[in-house]
C-alpha cells in the first residue's frame, strides 16, 4: 500500500511538479459510504487536489475545500493538515447519474479555507467553478494564485487515486521553447495507463518522462485523518451545558452526535453523561 505526495523537478526544463497517490487511505475514506461512481470520482479528484495544495502549506495548519451547490452533489468537504492527514465526505441525491461536472455541481461555490492556529490567522478564498472538469477548475485557480501556468491530471477509481501537477517556472521557455508542450503531452498519458497506479513514484515519473532529467525529493506520507475522538464530544456537551443536555436526555433518552465527515456516531446515555460532567467538576478547583 502506498499513500504519498512526491515532489519533483524536471531539471533540464525548469518544470516543477508533484505526484499524489492514495490506495489504503482512499479505501478508508470510502469505507461504508456506498457512493455512486460519479460521487466517488468527484471526491477522489478533489481529494488529490487538496493534497497537492496542502503539500505547499508553509506555516502549518489545516486546509479545507468545501463545495456547496444546488446540483445533485449538494455538498462536499475535504480537509487536510500540514502533516497530510486527510478526511472527506459528500452529500448527494439518491438518484444520480454520470453527467458533466457543471450539472453535478449546479450553481454553487467552492470555498478554500486555510486555518493557521500558530499564526492566529485564517484565510478564505472562492475558487470559481470555471471549467468543465475538476482539473480545469483548479488549473485556473493555480494560475491566479501562483501566477504560474499549471496542468493537473487526475485519475480516481474505487481502488485508488492518482494526481499529477505540473507548473511552468519563469525560465522554462529559455531552457527549451517546446519543453512545456512536450511535457504536457507526455503527462496526459497518465490517464490512459491505469496500470501505472501500482508503481512507485520514481517508476511512474520515469515512464512518463523517460528522456528528462528528474530530481525527486523526499516523499511525504499521507494518513487517514479520522480517529475516534470522544474529547470533542465532551467539549460539545459542556458548551451546551448540563441543563440543556438533561433536557435532551428527558426527551430522547440518549444523546446522539453524528460526526458526518468521519462517518461516525456517538451515543451517550444518562449514566455516561453524568460521568462526563462529574469528571469535569472534579477537575475544577
Amino acid at each position: 500500500m502506498s499513500n504519498y505526495v512526491q515532489r519533483f523537478l524536471l531539471e533540464n526544463l525548469d518544470i516543477r511538479g508533484a505526484l499524489v497517490r492514495l490506495d489504503s487511505v482512499w479505501l478508508q475514506m470510502l469505507a461504508g459510504r456506498n457512493y455512486p461512481q460519479p460521487v466517488t470520482q468527484l471526491l477522489g479528484e478533489m481529494s488529490a487536489t487538496t493534497l497537492l495544495l496542502g503539500n505547499n502549506l508553509k506555516h502549518g495548519g489545516r486546509l479545507t475545500i468545501q463545495l456547496n451547490g444546488d446540483g445533485p452533489v449538494s455538498m462536499l468537504v475535504i480537509d487536510c493538515t500540514e502533516s497530510l492527514h486527510i478526511r472527506g465526505m459528500a452529500k448527494y441525491e439518491q438518484q444520480i447519474e454520470s453527467q458533466p461536472l457543471a450539472d453535478l455541481l449546479g450553481h454553487g461555490q467552492l470555498l478554500l479555507t486555510l486555518d493557521m492556529p500558530s499564526m492566529h490567522e485564517s484565510y478564505q478564498s472562492i475558487v470559481p467553478l470555471d471549467g468543465n472538469t475538476t482539473a480545469e477548475i483548479f488549473e485556473h485557480y493555480f494560475k491566479q494564485s501562483e501566477q504560474l501556468s499549471s496542468r493537473l491530471f487526475l485519475v480516481a477509481t474505487n481502488e485508488a487515486i492518482l494526481g499529477l501537477l505540473l507548473q511552468k517556472l519563469p525560465t522554462t521557455d529559455q531552457q527549451d521553447p517546446d519543453g512545456w508542450n512536450r511535457i504536457e503531452a507526455l503527462a496526459s498519458t497518465i490517464q490512459d495507463h491505469y496500470s501505472i497506479v501500482g508503481l512507485t513514484a520514481q517508476e511512474i515519473l520515469t515512464r512518463l518522462f523517460s528522456e528528462e532529467i528528474i530530481r525527486i525529493f523526499d516523499a511525504q506520507t499521507v494518513h487517514y485523518g479520522c480517529h475516534e475522538d470522544p474529547a470533542k464530544i465532551y467539549t460539545l456537551l459542556h458548551l451546551l451545558g448540563r441543563e440543556e443536555v438533561d433536557s435532551i436526555l428527558r426527551e430522547f433518552g440518549e444523546i446522539v452526535v453524528n460526526d458526518e465527515i468521519c462517518d461516525r456516531e456517538y451515543r451517550l446515555d444518562a449514566l455516561a453523561v453524568d460521568a462526563i460532567f462529574r469528571k469535569a467538576g472534579s477537575t475544577i478547583h
